[in-house]
Formats: C-alpha cells, sequence, structure tokens
C-alpha cells in the first residue's frame, strides 16, 4: 500500500510517497501529484527511509532519569505545572514549541497556554526564522499574510534571491527556478554576502555587505521614482508611500560595500522587468533589522504594484515542516489562533468565547530569547520543551544550556533523549516521530497538506497533542481537551477560524470545519484561504487587513550593528545551513548517505585573512566570542568576504562539542520581532594549536574525550575526526580507550620520531576500528576506511585494484568526487548535464550541481595547464 504524506523537512512541504520496504522500514519517493515538488525530492528527503529506525528512540516516559509508566509521567508534570501555577502565578511556566510539530499539535499547545494556564510564556524556535517577517508582513498588510504561491516562480521574468541559498535550503524551489529559467529565459539574481551553490546559476551575484540590505532596498525604491515606475493608482490606495520614500531618498547605497555600476544594473534590471519575485529568507530575518529589510523589500513591491499578481510579489521562504501552521494557530508569544491579534479586545474575547477558556492573557509573553533569560533569572519555575534542542539553536547557546539545566523542573516531548535538551531534563516524554504521526502542515504558500502515519510508534511513544491534552485533563480542563483524534483538532481549529474570517483577518478555512474523519483522512493539498473563496494571490486589489483597509509603506533607515568588541573579535560570524543536514541533526544525523557529504564541522575564511592567523587548509581554527568557544575545520575560500568567516548550525554537543556554534552568536535581537542576528555576531579567529590530528572508524558507537571531536554515521558504522593539544604518552593505551577494546588484536605500526601511529583492530578477520594519526591532518582514504575493508587498512588506502570514489557529492545516486573527475577525463564530459546522463548525478534535487560544475572547471583547467 502507497501512503501519501509530506517530508519534514524545510517549508517547501514537498508531497512523498510511502511503502513498506518488507523490512520494518519505508521506501520513500516524491509525489507526482502535490503541488510543491511535482515528484521532485531533495538529497535529505530522497534518504528519510534511512531515518526510520528505532536506534537511540525514547521509548518509554522517564523522570529523573529512571524509566517510568505514562500516568506516573503526567502526573507528575500536570501537579508541578498546578503547584508552580498556584504559588507563583501563570506567568511563572512556559512552553517552547517548534515548527516540527503538526498543526494539531500546535493548537492544543497554544490553546492550553494561552485559554486554560492564562498566560502567554509560549513561543516557538520559529522565532529563530521567521519571526521578522510576521512582523514586517503585520505592519504593511495589517496581517501576517503570504501574498503569492509558488507558481510565481514558473511565471516571473525576474527572481531575486535575497539572504537566500535557495540552492541549498529549498531545493526543489531552486529546481522550479531554473526550470523556469530554461523555459522562458527568467533572470536570477543573488543577494547575498556569501557566493553560495546558489550563486552558480545567477545571471548576478550582488555580494553586498552583512546587514546592509536595508540600505540596498532604498537605493532600489528611490530609483524606482526617479524612473517613473511608481504605480500611481495602487500607491494611492496607500499609506506612507510619501515618508518612505524621503527617507530612501535620502539614504546611501555606501554601506553595501556595492559598487555602483552593479548596483545600477540591478536597478535597471529589477525597474524594467515587471513580473519580478523577491524571494528572502534567513539572510534578511536573523538579523538585528530583520522588520526594516522585510518592509525595505515591500516597499518596492508596493510602489511598482508588483504583488498579488501573476509571477511578481515579495515571497518569503520558511525553514521549516510547520513555521507557517504555527503562526497560524498563534503559537509565536504575541499572536492568537488564526492571525488574530492578542493585544486587540475584541479577538481575545472572540477566542475566549469559542474555547469557553478561563482567561486569556492581554498582553504578550515572553518571546524565545527573553523566555530562557527569565528561566535563567529564576522567574520562569517550569518549562515545557517540545520537539526542539534551546541548549543548541538559539543565541549564547552556553548561558541556554546552563539556564535549563538550573530551572526548577523542565519537561522535554521528543522522539530521542540523546539530545543536548533532552539530557537536561527532569522528565522526558516519548514522542512519535515523523511517519508515525498523523495531522497537517501549512507549507510557505499557504498549502496545507497532511502528514499521516506509516509506521507504527514504537513502544509508549504517543503523538504531540495527546501529551497536551492528557497534562490539561489532569489540570481540571478535561472538557476543554476531550479529544480522541487529530481530525477533531483540526475541525476545531477550522471552525475558529470562520470567528477570524467575520473579523476580517485573511486566515479562514472555515470550508474545511465540517470534514468527515474519512475526508480529513483523504484531505488533498488545499491553498488558503477555504471559504467563500479558494486560495491564491492576496493584495492585487491594494486592499489591506488594516483596520482602513489601506496598504502601509514603511520609512526604514540602515543602521550598523554595534561595534563594542570589534577589537578583541574583529570577524563578523555569519551562520546558517549546509546542504545534507537539518538543524541539530536527530534525523539527518541517522543516514550515512546524509553524512558523507559533510561529516563534521567547519568555518569558511577568506585566503587573506587566513594567511594573516597562520591557519592552513583541513587544520583546525579556534573561534571565540563574548558568549563561547569554538573548534572548527578550516576551510580557505573566497566565498567569504575578507573580515567575515560561515559556519554551519547543526553540530552539538552529541556530535562535535566544540562545534556548537551558537554558543558564540550574541543573543542581540530586532526590537520589533524578537528574532535574533544570527548572522553578524563578532568573533576572534585564531589556529588551533594541535599536537596531534586523527582519523578514526568503529563499528560501534564511541565516545572521544580528545580536545576536538565530530562523529558520524557510516555505512558500516561510525567515522570521527580527533585532535589535540597535548599527545598521549601511550598511543595504544589510548586507542584501546577510545574504542573501549582492552583485549582486541590489534596490527600497529608507530613512528614516535614523525609522530605517526595507525592501529587496526579486528574480531578474528573482521575489522572493527582503525585509528590513523599524525601531527598534520591525516591523509587517508577517508570514504574507503568507513567501509570497514576485510584487507590491510594501515596504508589508509585501498587497493590499487579497487576504484575509490573519494567524498560523496551527490547524495542523492551517492556518487562520489573521484568518480566525477574519472569519467570527465575517460569520458570527455565537458558539462553537468554531461555528467547526469552519465552517472545519474546531479539529476533529482540539482543542489550538487554547481560542485560538480567546480569540478569540470577543476578538470579542465588542470587539463589546459599541460
Amino acid at each position: 500500500m502507497t501512503i501519501r504524506s509530506t517530508c519534514p523537512y524545510c517549508g517547501v512541504g514537498c508531497g512523498v510517497l510511502l511503502q513498506d520496504d518488507g523490512a520494518g522500514g519505508l521506501n520513500v519517493s516524491g509525489d507526482p501529484d502535490h503541488p510543491a515538488n511535482r515528484g521532485r525530492l531533495c538529497s535529505k528527503a530522497s534518504a528519510l527511509g534511512q531515518t526510520v529506525g528505532h536506534a537511540g528512540r525514547l521509548l518509554a516516559p522517564r523522570v529523573n532519569g529512571v524509566d517510568t509508566d505514562w500516568d506516573s509521567a503526567l502526573d507528575r508534570v500536570a501537579d508541578t505545572f498546578a503547584r508552580t501555577i498556584a504559588r507563583h502565578g501563570p506567568d511563572s511556566v512556559a512552553f517552547y514549541a517548534s515548527g516540527q510539530m503538526l498543526t494539531e499539535d500546535y493548537y492544543v499547545a497554544n490553546k492550553f497556554m494561552k485559554g486554560f494556564v492564562g498566560t502567554a510564556n509560549i513561543d516557538t524556535n520559529s522565532r529563530l526564522c521567521m519571526a521578522s517577517t510576521v512582523a514586517g508582513h503585520k505592519r504593511a498588510f495589517g496581517t501576517d499574510t503570504v501574498p503569492g504561491t509558488y507558481e510565481d516562480l514558473d511565471q516571473a521574468d525576474l527572481v531575486v534571491l535575497v539572504g537566500s541559498n535557495l540552492a541549498w535550503c529549498h531545493p526543489i524551489l531552486y529546481q522550479r527556478v531554473l526550470a523556469a529559467r530554461a523555459a522562458r529565459g527568467t533572470k536570477v539574481v543573488v543577494i547575498d554576502p556569501r557566493r553560495t551553490a546558489t550563486c552558480d546559476g545567477a545571471d548576478l551575484h550582488l555580494p553586498l555587505r552583512i546587514g546592509s540590505d536595508v540600505a540596498l532596498f532604498n537605493g532600489l525604491l528611490a530609483a524606482i521614482y526617479e524612473g517613473n515606475a511608481v504605480d500611481t493608482a495602487y500607491v494611492a490606495r496607500t499609506d506612507g508611500f510619501d515618508d518612505a520614500l524621503t527617507t530612501a531618498r535620502c539614504s546611501e547605497i555606501e554601506p553595501t560595500g556595492l559598487d555602483v555600476e552593479t548596483v545600477h544594473e540591478f536597478f535597471r534590471l529589477w525597474i524594467g522587468t515587471e513580473r519580478v519575485v523577491t524571494v528572502f529568507s534567513q539572510g534578511v530575518n536573523q538579523s538585528s533589522s530583520g522588520t526594516d529589510k522585510v518592509n525595505a523589500i515591500l516597499n518596492c513591491h508596493i510602489a511598482t504594484g508588483r504583488i498579488g499578481k501573476p509571477g511578481m510579489g515579495p515571497f518569503s521562504v520558511t525553514g521549516q515542516p510547520n513555521a507557517m501552521g504555527g503562526r497560524e494557530v498563534g503559537g509565536l508569544a504575541n499572536t492568537l489562533a488564526c492571525h488574530l491579534d492578542l493585544e486587540n479586545p475584541a479577538h481575545r474575547s472572540a477566542v475566549r468565547k469559542f474555547w469557553d477558556a478561563p482567561r486569556i492573557p492581554d498582553a504578550p509573553g515572553l518571546k524565545a530569547i527573553d523566555m530562557f533569560k527569565a528561566v535563567a533569572a529564576g522567574r520562569i519555575k517550569a518549562l515545557w520543551i517540545m520537539h526542539t534542542n534551546p541548549a543548541v539553536t538559539l543565541p549564547d547557546a552556553d548561558a541556554v544550556r546552563a539556564a535549563i539545566a538550573a530551572c526548577d523542573f523542565t519537561v522535554v516531548s521528543d522522539i530521542t533523549a540523546a539530545t543536548d535538551t533532552a539530557r537536561l531534563a527532569d522528565v522526558l516524554l516519548p514522542a512519535s516521530a515523523w511517519a508515525e504521526k498523523s495531522g497537517t502542515v501549512t507549507n510557505s504558500d499557504r498549502t496545507i497538506s497532511r502528514q499521516r502515519a506509516a509506521l507504527p510508534a514504537p513502544g509508549a511513544a504517543r503523538p504531540d497533542w495527546w501529551h497536551v491534552t492528557q497534562v490539561a485533563r489532569r489540570m481540571g480542563f478535561a472538557r476543554a481537551f476531550d479529544y480522541d483524534s487529530p481530525a477533531e483538532i483540526f475541525r476545531e481549529h477550522a471552525a475558529l477560524s470562520g470567528v477570524a474570517g467575520a473579523l476580517g483577518r485573511d486566515f479562514d478555512i472555515s470550508g474545511l470545519s465540517d470534514l468527515s474523519d474519512g475526508e480529513y483522512a483523504a484531505l488533498s493539498p488545499t491553498r488558503w484561504p477555504v471559504a467563500a473563496k479558494g486560495g491564491g494571490r492576496f493584495f492585487a486589489d491594494g486592499r489591506s487587513f488594516h483596520d482602513t483597509g489601506r496598504m502601509r509603506m514603511i520609512a526604514v533607515s540602515w543602521r550598523a550593528s554595534a561595534a563594542k568588541h570589534a577589537r578583541r573579535f574583529p570577524f563578523r560570524l555569519n551562520t546558517g545551513r549546509v546542504r545534507d543536514h537539518w538543524h541539530t541533526m536527530t534525523r539527518t544525523g541517522t543516514s550515512p548517505r546524509l553524512s558523507a557529504h559533510i561529516a563534521e564541522p567547519f568555518v569558511e575564511i577568506h585566503p587573506t585573512d587566513a594567511d594573516a592567523l597562520g591557519i592552513g587548509p583541513d587544520t583546525l581554527a579556534e573561534l571565540s566570542s563574548p558568549t563561547g568557544t569554538a573548534i572548527l575545520r578550516a576551510t580557505i575560500t573566497d566565498a567569504v568576504q575578507p573580515g567575515t568567516v560561515f559556519a554551519p548550525i547543526h553540530w552539538t554537543g552529541e556530535t562535535a562539542p566544540t562545534g556548537r556554534i551558537d554558543a558564540l552568536v550574541a543573543d542581540v535581537t530586532d526590537p520589533h520581532s524578537g528574532q535574533p542576528d544570527s548572522k553578524a555576531s563578532f568573533c576572534a579567529v585564531r589556529p588551533f594549536a594541535a599536537a596531534w590530528y586523527g582519523f578514526a572508524v568503529s563499528s560501534r558507537r564511541v565516545h572521544p574525550v580528545s580536545d576536538y571531536w565530530a562523529v558520524a554515521r557510516s555505512d558500516a558504522g561510525w567515522r570521527m575526526e580527533l585532535s589535540g593539544r597535548a599527545a598521549p604518552t601511550d598511543w595504544e593505551a589510548d586507542a584501546r580507550a577510545l574504542f573501549d577494546l582492552p583485549n582486541a588484536s590489534v596490527q600497529m605500526l608507530t613512528d614516535p620520531a614523525r609522530g605517526v601511529a595507525r592501529f587496526a583492530f579486528h574480531d578474528g578477520d573482521r575489522l572493527i576500528a582503525a585509528l590513523f594519526v599524525a601531527p598534520e591532518p591525516v591523509a587517508v582514504m577517508r570514504d574507503y576506511l568507513t567501509e570497514l575493508p576485510a584487507e590491510d587498512v594501515l596504508t589508509g588506502r585501498a587497493p590499487a585494484d579497487r576504484p575509490d570514489p573519494g567524498p560523496i557529492l551527490c547524495s542523492c545516486f551517492g556518487v562520489g568526487v573521484n568518480t566525477i573527475l574519472s569519467a570527465i577525463e575517460s569520458d570527455g564530459l565537458m558539462s553537468v548535464d554531461a555528467v547526469g546522463a552519465a552517472l545519474s548525478a546531479g539529476t533529482n534535487c540539482g543542489s550538487c550541481r554547481s560542485e560538480i560544475a567546480a569540478l569540470l572547471e577543476r578538470s579542465h583547467m588542470a587539463e589546459a595547464a599541460e
């Protein structure tokens, strides 16, 4: 049987087909009928079948580290929350939610906290990725409304990508853009301080200085006016145009650091192309001026009337599978369900009446950063964290970890106990994972899709909505939380949206409020609104959801980031995602295929800076900031600008303790949205004083104790990178301790004078572990060794008669670098498409095409030099 569901990764919301693989797992393929992806999947989604095993799962409730039954755990949670509220008031408790939750889970959690506990102290990790878009939308439109649809990408003549590495972070949308380029000549502009994989498919790249987007788009707004491109009829229905334009005309382009001709080329292209879509993502949102950046972009589309029409408009693409669903149910601390406003008395009254709730707070609760500061200060005494890992992901992560550890009472609902946050919990509640639970998610263009269960949940794991309702019932709210299924919750949510629609809100799915259980089970992807008319584009008529019905342009000005630490910490730290990993890797980290592309944390450093610092390729670099430190593998590249560095967000205390990059990020936030600035913290960089480097493979998980280590899954077990400031006196003893193999037979090769040591441990004829040590980064065939080959491995190289595929480049098809280079040379391949035809590499999600292009260029340059 084939089950239709939705991918659990980014906000594109791709449809997937799930089939039993006959071994307790799943075969996963793209759904050709889903409007978001039409059958395509990215590398992460293609590997979903590798991530559904039960290894490492939390299988029973756990109280103070001891497994127990559900009644005991739930009674403990309910009693402690009730007692805390009785003694210290409702604002002494908090709930931290996640864009990994389904809409039904989110709805119940929001209703529980705001309607029945009586506090708005419920926020979500979506605060970290799209809160500035919410604030910008509300300032311009009166509601948090995404104006356009994915079809606009197909119909645009110009797509501008701002702070978005679409090729790696939203590959399926990137493929739609490239398809439009091939079919209709769509131009692509990338605005990003880094040169990313997305830039390789662009007609123009504007590498502006970090944080200067407002200056650039103010310049565009002034150019729109000077080029007579203002849509005067549309602007006549808009407030704030004169102030926004005056401010823009007083702005300077100089803060962007871009040359004038490049800027004018962009302005001419944007102004001269009517069908233009401006896509923006984390590079815009994750900023201390993120809301102003959003409004600077919206101002340009409003001034030209290029909004809500086919092939044109501003478009926020979200990072999580249900960030939009969380926004719809009021998952943020300053919102109510169904896009109603917490501070609006009429809205509060309507929601309270609908829920028959005892109380609804009249002021916003604590946003994420302030919430955990309140935990640290002891004002939050009971905390519930659901499906997220704030001890790693929040800025000043070390302080957040310490705050959670010191909290009087912490509950964590998750699928595993092996996260930095779960290890700090007093009570752990086992949750159902993707493919085990049912509900809905909403993607970036407002399309509601079903996630459906295809596997039984292991042990005592239960859905998130069940966790919340069981606690709510024990706290005396049984009548309001008497749900037996997600379908019941969805119907209530849809009915409440009808109340919101009657109050003039945009979010109205009341047309779905009478779905039967069977109709809910069969629900096809549906874009909202679903009321009197279907869900298409918004704002083409110039009417907004403000009380006046008029759109608003907002006067915004560029402002420099505070540089109080610039002398001690001269580098600007940019953070973000990599292609094949997701958040803190609780899912992607279980896939050997995904771990093969990038197996350890790294930092990109410009060659000029690396030379000045004495940091060589593949050595380790130590980063420090006022809040923390990190040790990362150095990647020397001109993809970053001098004076800036880039590091990914994914590594944790479980996978690379010194790679927790958010420990370095300052807790600076946008004043309007409360979203942290994760793209522009100040840091220092220096070489890590390594006495030795190591690479190890093992058939089982081990826990190194060296100054630097990073561990990743492989097909045959685990792979590790290691390093230390001081060399051990007895390498064999340390190797045995590393693998916990005190008595295993060992082959070894040591050269103390050169600082080289190699060990291969066997169980009979089977290799079970190996360690390679050198005073410089270890040069061995890592991808060969991760197979734990039976033949002699002390050379660290594959036998001459065995091809070495090299590091995996195309994760979708498992094609290595050496395989591609060999085919280029032997078959005379001259293009990315030719490589795809020969090897399939780059023909699925396409996110590796830029890397293939780089290999082609390298190979052809080497050939020309001969």
